[in-house]
């Protein structure tokens, strides 16, 4: 069977991380637990959990049991990464041969279940081991439980950790699964020879793409407007803490069709306006100059079909209005600058910067992974990432999910990440930031209501 190498994209995100960097992405799913004595799915075959003073008819025992019964029999939750001599530099997957569930899914008793997270979103993950958890997390209340998804970058992006995370629910409308790729052949001398013109053509227009996303990363790397509270120093950071707020879907989309843009304009104008409400509210300086720069990831998979391991990205960079007072005219300033991305595509801008890694070689990675993380700063200043979920419900053991709240990793140099996704008519926010640079995380949650909550009477 060939190897299969890791992506030149999958490979950056394996190489740029470090203890206090961890690149795993998130999502932290709140589930409301079925009635005692409601029928749920049997387990599928697979090892189950030893019998343990915890076994009985809780919830989120019987979520971490049916967990780790179901993980076995997903492939993609088996695969490993491990480095390989050739090409220099490289990394590819195989199948773990042991493969042990009970390294992968725990079962976490806590007073707080969104407080827990943090820490657990400050973990690496095990680069030894198929690079994912799932953590229960059993709060007080015996009518709920939490469960933390936690996905390296390098296996899934946040549409392929999705259906990753998909098949361990409960049986539902299908979701499409990651396709495994096929193994890459050697052609034969002839017909590469009568296609070398075309490789020819094509090598150039590659370098030409990489000279002009280069450019504008030049261009648009000027740290203007940038407020203090969205930088974190290197020796503040390896700790997180995590929020999550839920919105209603019918008051976005209210102020969409009053105001014009998409919705996710309006996600986008409300994270400017919490962000200056926030720094306002805290004493900082009145936010000044072109704003801090979010990169907004941009789905590179085409429309209906099956999504793949890794990661298929790019990406705008946009100014976020912060200096702008009136919420109106901030929405207005985002839909402009929204479409201009557009218009320009996402292969060529300066929030393209993931298609770099397409052009450097393995080694490259290897060696300048430490370097590259530390220039993210110079990048962008926030991540502003949307993550789409399917209209239908999830459950586990018959236990339905109420809320899920999307959670983005933290670069080196950021103090905050914002990741936001709809799920049955609610808009879940989930932040994630340096716990030293962002001790009051929780004020920046209210200020995305609180701005919500003003757009609205500004439409009504």
């Amino acid at each position: 069977m060939a190897t299969e190498h890791l992506s030149p994209l999958d490979l950056a995100f394996w190489r740029i991380e470090s203890a206090a960097h961890p690149m795993h992405l998130g999502a932290l799913a709140v589930f409301e637990a079925a009635p005692q004595g409601a029928p749920g799915p049997a387990p599928a075959p697979g090892p189950a959990p030893a019998p343990g003073p915890d076994s009985g008819p809780d919830p989120a025992v019987r979520a971490a049991a049916l967990l780790t019964a179901r993980c076995s029999a997903v492939p993609g939750l088996r695969r490993r990464i491990h480095d390989v001599l050739l090409p220099i530099g490289a990394a590819a997957w195989s199948s773990d041969a042991d493969f042990d569930p009970a390294r992968h899914v725990f079962l976490v008793r806590t007073p707080d279940p969104e407080a827990a997270a943090g820490p657990l979103m400050a973990r690496p993950l095990d680069r030894g081991l198929p690079p994912w958890e799932a953590h229960v997390l059993a709060g007080p209340d015996p009518r709920s439980f939490a469960v933390l998804f936690k996905f390296h970058h390098a296996l899934a992006d946040g549409l392929g950790a999705l259906a990753l995370a998909a098949m361990l629910f409960d049986e539902g409308p299908p979701v499409r699964g990651p396709a495994r790729p096929a193994p890459a052949s050697v052609p034969a001398a002839g017909p590469a020879l009568r296609s070398l013109p075309g490789m020819l053509a094509a090598r150039v227009q590659d370098v030409g793409q990489a000279l002009e996303i280069g450019a504008s990363v030049a261009r648009a790397g000027l740290p203007l407007g940038v407020p203090a509270a969205l930088t974190a120093a290197p020796a503040r950071t390896g700790t997180r803490a995590v929020a999550g707020l839920a919105l209603d879907l019918d008051d976005v989309n209210r102020i969409r069709k009053v105001a014009g843009g998409t919705v996710n304009d309006v996600l986008i104008a409300l994270v400017a306006g919490a962000l200056r409400r926030w720094l306002l509210g805290r004493g900082d300086p009145a936010p000044e100059g072109a704003g801090p720069r979010a990169l907004i990831p941009v789905s590179r998979r085409r429309p209906g079909g099956a999504a793949k391991y890794g990661n298929r990205l790019s990406g705008y960079l946009l100014r976020l209005p912060l200096a702008e007072p009136d919420p109106l005219l901030r929405l207005d300033r985002v839909r402009l600058g929204m479409d201009r991305n557009k218009e320009a595509g996402p292969a060529r801008g300066a929030g393209a910067v993931a298609l770099l890694a397409d052009h450097v070689h393995p080694l490259g990675h290897r060696l300048g992974g430490p370097l590259v993380a530390q220039a993210a700063r110079m990048l962008f200043d926030i991540l502003v990432t949307s993550v789409p979920l399917p209209g239908f419900t999830f459950s586990l053991g018959g236990s339905r999910v109420r809320e899920v709240y999307p959670l983005a990793p933290l670069a080196r140099g950021h103090s905050l990440a914002v990741a936001v996704s709809t799920y049955k008519g609610t808009v879940h926010y989930g932040l994630v930031a340096d716990a030293a640079a962002v001790p009051d995380l929780a004020a920046l949650a209210e200020a995305l209501r609180a701005e919500l909550d003003e757009l609205v009477r500004e439409v009504s």
